[in-house]
């Protein structure tokens, strides 16, 4: 029996999936969670094998929870179900210990297949995503800007581009207004650009945000 985390902002989300994933006698939903920072409580409570989470929610994201739940449980699973497409932010979360990356457009049945996959502890990788992993393979120097944030840099741009304060931001993130400043001029420098509203025209161009 493979044990199930659900992460993701919506009622009506984790509602379906549970429904659905119910209809498989190997899988069952033990916890729910609407955010990051209760995903972390989740997998602090050891009765999840995988956990399916998305990346957009409020709070304590999802990019946040990555990080926090793989420098404390390096061996829990967790399963990347998100509405962006695989091209924006698969390889980046794959490097950041996600064990596979899904897009909620796929089919259901490759939810279930990516939930064993990743319970068996191997990454579940689909044909795209294995196809930006073979591009990137060929060197940094074709990455779009954005793919060369680090992981605090990146979860700094998102909430920057989304219209989110310095003051809130380093509130939400335990760091000082001082740090975070110093993250947004390595975001604008990486980028070349000069405003918050050029991060959010960049984000939204390249698919970042909706």
């Amino acid at each position: 029996m493979i044990r199930i985390g659900i992460v993701d902002d919506h009622a009506v989300v984790r509602t379906g999936l549970r429904q659905f994933l119910a209809e498989h006698v190997d899988l069952r939903v033990t916890g729910e969670a609407n955010n990051g920072r209760d995903a972390l409580e989740l997998a602090r409570g050891g009765e999840v094998d995988v956990l399916l989470m998305d990346i957009s929610m409020p709070e304590h994201g999802g990019v946040d929870a990555l990080q926090a739940i793989k420098a404390r449980f390096p061996d829990l699973a967790v399963l990347i179900l998100s509405g962006f497409p695989e091209a924006q932010y698969a390889t980046t979360l794959l490097r950041y210990g996600a064990s596979g990356y899904l897009n909620k457009d796929c089919a259901p049945e490759d939810i279930v297949n990516a939930i064993r996959t990743v319970a068996r502890g191997r990454r579940y990788v689909s044909p795209a995503v294995a196809e930006l992993l073979a591009d990137g393979a060929a060197g940094a120097a074709e990455q779009a800007p954005h793919e060369l944030l680090s992981e605090r840099e990146l979860q700094v741009f998102l909430r920057l581009a989304q219209g989110e304060t310095i003051g809130h931001m380093a509130e939400q993130m335990f760091l000082s207004v001082k740090t975070v400043s110093t993250y947004r001029s390595r975001v604008m420098e990486k980028l070349k650009l000069t405003s918050n509203s050029d991060l959010t025209y960049y984000a939204l161009k390249n698919g970042l945000i909706q």
